[in-house]
């Protein structure tokens, strides 16, 4: 039985109250968020500040030092600088900015070419360091604890989008998948780990788990991660469980970036287990009529969070 993907002319009215669910949580959630990482953030930048001496001395040895202020000094550049946008301007390997990124140094790469690599970084930086931010840089002076607080303030407020960001979707996701396991309890359902050894096929009845790794593919084998695996307490003929990939969406651009992962998700495990595969996606928030028109011509189906009682049509 197809849940939602047959039915467009609801979607519409499900796309609006998707939109407004998740728009509730996200103002109830994101300003603590945004303000609790804004006050981390600003620690960090004044960090930064401190070590590279109000960014008077971006040299090898600070950076050899302090590999993890990259992130900040990305941010005080004009523009800012994404790390695709300084491996190409500082012509270093991307490895060594993803490996900085994180706090950390190649370990191996020599002593002579990390230096190399690291002068360039540095001229990169200094050259496009805002100096509408830094006033002091121009003037020659040390800054004052207002100038530092105010410059720091502003370059915090850059990185806050991009460190907040993956706060608010890991904490929707965990929000999503609680909100599923409490319904399977309700209805009686066990919470239950699934050896990754042992087929699907033979997961216990009226059981289910989060996070499962599923070995699909034929000639090249992978791994594909789903999110919740539920084993009806009503096996099917083939004994496969349900598998439920919980998304959401704080804007509709992202989503239709992203479309594609499910189609090639959905065809993995149809080529392993045949098109009796009962995949569906767990939506709330940004779903628009492209995405889902999209989707269900895959032939996927979903779910909306704001109906989430829509699950026992899967058999449930």
């Amino acid at each position: 039985m197809t849940v939602n993907a047959d039915k467009p002319d609801r979607w519409k009215a499900d796309i609006a109250a998707s939109v407004d669910y998740f728009n509730r949580w996200f103002i109830a959630f994101a300003p603590e968020t945004f303000r609790s990482t804004r006050v981390t953030t600003t620690g960090h930048v004044k960090r930064a500040l401190h070590v590279t001496d109000d960014l008077r001395r971006l040299d090898v040895t600070t950076l050899r030092s302090n590999p993890g202020i990259l992130p900040t000094l990305r941010m005080c550049t004009a523009p800012p600088l994404a790390v695709d946008r300084l491996v190409g301007l500082a012509g270093v390997g991307k490895n060594l900015i993803e490996r900085m990124e994180q706090g950390k140094l190649p370990g191996k790469t020599t002593s002579a070419d990390l230096d190399r690599a690291l002068t360039k970084i540095c001229d990169i930086l200094s050259q496009l360091l805002d100096r509408d931010i830094f006033p002091w840089l121009v003037n020659g002076t040390a800054p004052d604890d207002r100038e530092r607080d105010r410059s720091a303030t502003i370059i915090a407020d850059r990185l806050c989008s991009a460190v907040a960001n993956p706060i608010i979707r890991n904490a929707q996701e965990q929000r999503q998948l609680t909100l599923i396991g409490t319904y399977l309890d309700q209805l009686g359902y066990r919470k239950q780990p699934h050896p990754s050894d042992k087929p699907i096929t033979e997961m216990e009845a009226g059981t289910y788990t989060f996070h499962l790794n599923i070995l699909v593919g034929t000639a090249h084998k992978v791994n594909v991660p789903i999110d919740v695996v539920v084993q009806p307490e009503q096996l099917r003929k083939d004994r496969l469980p349900i598998l439920i990939e919980a998304k959401s969406a704080g804007d509709f651009t992202n989503t239709n970036k992203r479309r594609k992962e499910e189609a090639t998700k959905v065809h993995q495990l149809r080529e392993t287990f045949g098109r009796s595969v009962t995949f569906v996606l767990f939506l709330c928030g940004y779903f628009g009529s492209d995405y889902l028109g999209y989707v269900a011509a895959e032939g996927i189906d979903w779910v909306w969070e704001h109906r989430i009682d829509d699950l026992k049509q899967l058999g449930l």
